[in-house]
């Protein structure tokens, strides 16, 4: 088996702890504006787990604002990045803030608070619960949207077999770790945790799991980059819709 197939890039979030984002805003901007991945996947997928929620929802990393409407009318768009907090202003009310430090805001006040992309930029994935758990009303929703784990692992990556089918070599998956993935013209850090310490961290901080979705790269990414034929069966987006437990 060659490792001949091309790895997928991994997908950011405009706002990570302590990072700085105005420098690369116009590098992110054009990321993800015709995006197949989030036009065909990441957005149907968001909205399906946001569904029936009760506002004002806390869109945490909202970049530009491109998801902020899913949430509705009550939607906060909170990121790190004032650059982008400025075309984010154009889809509703926004706050400066850099996840998982959510102190400006007051204890039980949201709905629910959805993030796309962001989990795996934070170092205290403990934290961002924990906070969540704080600003989020009892019963309140959580919903993170986050490259699959499977992705992320150290070492893994797509093989091409001997008759061309591609597979998915799973590298160091249940080591914790971390790498320096490419963001325009510097490095963001990127963490990868197996799935059973995300769920794990989560339920310790209140969080009750109530949908889990998995999906592959849609056909349109794939069709779009050559290197990724034969990747439409390997897991490379993990959805997930919480509640928080009464206390």
């Amino acid at each position: 088996m060659q490792p001949d197939a091309e790895v997928p890039q991994k997908h950011l979030s405009p706002t990570t702890d302590g990072a700085d984002w105005d420098d690369i805003a116009d590098w992110w901007r054009a990321e993800v504006a015709d995006d197949p991945v989030y036009r065909h996947t990441i957005i149907p997928m968001y909205e399906r787990l946001l569904a029936n929620v009760v506002g004002p929802v806390m869109d945490l990393g909202c970049g530009e604002g491109q998801t902020m409407p899913v949430g509705g009318s009550g939607t906060i768009g909170v990121d790190s990045s004032s650059a982008l907090l400025r075309h984010a202003r154009g889809k509703g009310p926004v706050v400066r803030a850099a996840a998982p430090e959510l102190g400006c805001f007051r204890d039980a006040v949201f709905g629910a608070v959805g993030s796309i992309y962001l989990v795996d930029l934070l170092e205290d994935v403990g934290r961002f619960f924990g906070e969540i758990a704080r600003v989020v009303r009892p019963a309140g929703v959580l919903v993170v949207v986050i490259n699959h784990p499977v992705f992320t692992a150290a070492g893994s990556a797509p093989i091409a077999d001997v008759d061309g089918e591609v597979l998915w070599r799973w590298g160091d998956y249940f080591t914790p770790g971390w790498s320096e993935e490419p963001a325009g013209h510097r490095t963001i850090r990127f963490h990868h945790r197996p799935l059973d310490m995300l769920l794990t961290t989560a339920a310790t901080c209140g969080w009750f799991l109530d949908r889990f979705e998995e999906h592959a790269l849609p056909p349109e990414a794939v069709a779009s980059m050559p290197g990724y034929e034969g990747q439409d069966s390997i897991p490379r987006l993990l959805g997930v819709r919480w509640h928080l437990g009464m206390s």
